[in-house]
């Protein structure tokens, strides 16, 4: 077996390679931009080398730099991780002539499938079924609208050598074909080096449906089940499952062996991933093959119990595959949640910054797979797992140089319906602070009534949140406990106080028993019965909740039962009372005595100030291109300005008829969040 690896990559998915190497004895070397002299990558490893400064294109995917890594450090092998050098031929040909094994397909793979227009033409050779739309290269935007027009729209503009939602746009009419087509260039060119662009029939109300294969160099090859990835924002995965709730068991062999021809047909050797849509009637169709590791592998890890990182770098080594189809057993259910430095309040704009609390759930070891990545087997009904692989930490910071993922959060349970509730349980109990960030979205998905019957569609998030992300608004049930639970901790900081104070020895006179909660636009009079054991709170209405908890002042993460029930919230103190966020919701709980309630009652709002009339910077960025000048008169949905943050360009557009009287950026210019970008009469 190898002595030492290299990971050509960063962030999560190379200390997930680290975690796995280091099980099997092998050491490991971590490269590092600027940017990430302090990642947690590099802390993991047991050597690092510096290869460049922050942006990709001068460290990460210049070939050179990691080569020179590699034989400063002697590494024998290479895992590209994904996303960077993962699938790129010209970088596992440099390894090739090295002498250095590249822990991924052959070449001549690579080229193959790693090219999609060129990867559609040996799937419809394969037999295998695909996508109507134009395969050849596409000179411009002119051409690139005339071939819409024929394929007929919907359309999907694609980067050749894309993924990850990169150089991916949808188009309903010319306009937005010729917008698509430079801004997927761009974007290609930028994140893969290449910017071929082709395009497809944009088939309606899909389902994102993949296969995971696992081919040797010797002939052999699997498939691991399939994943459900019809969670997705711009083409970016957010939720993925395993299995599909959607799929027959006729469906997933027919699925599955026609990736594994698939694969077979290019020669295939490593693990690789068969991606399909698919339509209300079951019909697939080929949409890419994924010579890589995936982001959302650990859910097949999860239900089958194959390190799939393991066995990546055994058939690297020259090893047979250990198991046929026939051994392959899906057991149970698993859901990945993506964790992003977003923030869905502002249209999912990136967020960078320092992360100044950052507590993920605990970790279990249930399951087929341990989160360790060793094989359990058969796992006992009523277990669970928890995985998070992540590759930050309490501290670090988040750069706009890099992809925005934080963490891909995994549970794992014997059904569907507890995978989700574990899931629910591991989100409340995320702590992150410091950056914006999409775990309320998340919470908001896992209860959503869609995901929870398994009809979901890539439309999923367009349909359910056409105007955004704005919070969730709870249900009666949902905000009496959440009063209750912030009148019973109410209670426990004024004794608190009250002691600090040294006001009396006996604070239950101090402390009294009758409050009006205040949360999501509605008062809740209660009184509060304490004992030694917890709170009895008392409502008009004449119900009451139990509420019992540890926690004390200060805890920013709360545990309570509350009547049969258990609650898990996030705590903040502010003035009055408490910000508490919970499933999605994110709440300004008032706790007054009733004669500070009728008094707040009397207080105006605090109205937020006019920005009417300017266009704010929505996210840390770069200028990329103004579109406009000072003086013309824009229209509704006009583009004025693309501003490019964390390798994806962002087209920000007219709100509303104006006319622009000034323009306080220029291409180039690097802006903070809220800065102004131009002014409107």
């Amino acid at each position: 077996m190898f002595k030492k690896i290299l990971i050509a990559n960063r962030g999560e998915i190379a200390c997930r390679v680290i975690k796995t190497a280091k099980k099997m004895g092998i050491k490991t070397v971590a490269i590092y931009s600027d940017a990430d002299r302090q990642a947690l990558h590099v802390q993991m490893a047991d050597e690092a080398v510096h290869i460049g400064p922050p942006p990709a294109n001068q460290s990460y995917i210049v070939i050179d730099n990691v080569m020179r890594a590699i034989k400063e450090t002697g590494a024998e092998a290479v895992h590209p991780g994904y996303g960077f050098l993962s699938e790129n031929a010209k970088f596992a040909e440099a390894l090739e002539a090295a002498g250095v094994a590249f822990i991924g397909p052959p070449v001549g793979a690579i080229e193959k499938m790693g090219d999609k227009i060129t990867s559609k033409k040996i799937a419809q050779e394969a037999k295998v079924s695909t996508v109507p739309g134009y395969m050849g290269l596409i000179a411009d935007a002119d051409e690139a609208v005339k071939i819409s027009n024929e394929v007929g729209y919907p359309v999907m503009i694609k980067a050749s050598a894309g993924g990850g939602g990169k150089g991916m746009r949808i188009a309903w009419n010319d306009e937005e074909a010729r917008e698509g087509f430079q801004s997927s260039k761009n974007e290609a060119a930028n994140s893969f080096g290449d910017d071929r662009i082709f395009i497809e029939k944009f088939i309606t109300q899909p389902r994102h449906i993949e296969i995971q294969v696992l081919c040797d160099s010797h002939g052999n090859g699997i498939y691991l089940g399939e994943r459900e990835c019809s969670i997705q924002r711009r083409q970016q995965k957010v939720v993925e499952e395993a299995p599909s709730p959607f799929l027959d068991e006729a469906t997933r062999k027919a699925m599955g062996e026609q990736s594994v021809a698939l694969a077979k047909a290019v020669n295939y050797a490593s693990a690789g991933t068969v991606e399909f849509i698919v339509d209300g009637a079951k019909n697939f169709y080929f949409l890419e093959m994924n010579t890589r590791l995936q982001v959302e592998h650990p859910v097949t890890e999860l239900i089958t119990g194959v390190d799939l990182v393991e066995q990546m770098i055994r058939v690297a080594y020259g090893e047979k595959l250990a198991m046929a189809q026939k051994d392959v057993t899906l057991t149970g259910w698993a859901i990945e949640n993506r964790l992003y430095a977003e923030d869905p309040y502002r249209g999912f704009l990136p967020s960078i910054g320092r992360l100044t609390r950052y507590r993920p759930p605990q970790e279990t070891a249930s399951g087929p797979l341990l989160s360790s990545g060793k094989w359990q087997g058969d796992a006992p009904a009523g277990d669970f797992a928890v995985r998070n692989d992540t590759g930050v930490y309490e501290g670090g910071e988040i750069s706009m140089f890099y992809d925005p993922m934080i963490a891909k959060l995994c549970t794992w349970a014997p059904t569907r319906g507890e995978a989700i509730a574990h899931m629910r349980d591991a989100l409340d109990g995320f702590e992150l602070e410091g950056i914006g960030h999409n775990l309320p979205f998340l919470s908001a998905v896992m209860d959503h009534d869609i995901f929870i019957k398994g009809e979901m569609t890539t439309a999923f998030i367009e349909e359910q949140y056409p105007d955004g992300f704005e919070g969730v608004e709870l249900g009666e049930d949902a905000l009496r406990a959440i009063a209750a639970s912030a009148a019973a901790m109410h209670r426990v900081a004024e004794i608190r106080r009250t002691r600090v104070s040294g006001r009396m020895d006996n604070h239950e006179r101090v402390v009294g028993s009758d409050w009006v909660v205040s949360l999501q636009g509605q008062d809740f009079p209660v009184r509060i019965e304490a004992d030694k054991a917890g709170s009895t709170v008392h409502f008009e209405d004449g119900s009451s909740q139990r509420v019992a908890s540890d926690w004390t002042p200060g805890q920013q993460l709360a545990r309570l039962s509350v009547g049969d029930g258990t609650l898990v919230l996030k705590v903040g103190k502010i003035s009055g009372g408490f910000r508490i966020r919970s499933r999605g919701a994110d709440l300004k709980v008032h706790v007054r005595t009733p004669r500070q309630a009728e008094l707040a009652r009397l207080m105006p709002e605090k109205v937020a100030p006019d920005t009417s009339k300017l266009l704010l910077c929505p996210m840390p960025g770069l200028i990329v291109k103004i579109n406009v000048e000072e003086g013309d008169e824009v229209q509704d949905g006009q583009a004025l300005c693309t501003v490019e943050a964390m390798k994806m360009e962002n087209i920000l557009r007219a709100e509303r008829k104006g006319v622009v009287s000034k323009i306080n950026a220029a291409p180039g210019d690097s802006l903070a969040v809220d800065e102004v970008i131009m002014e409107f009469e």
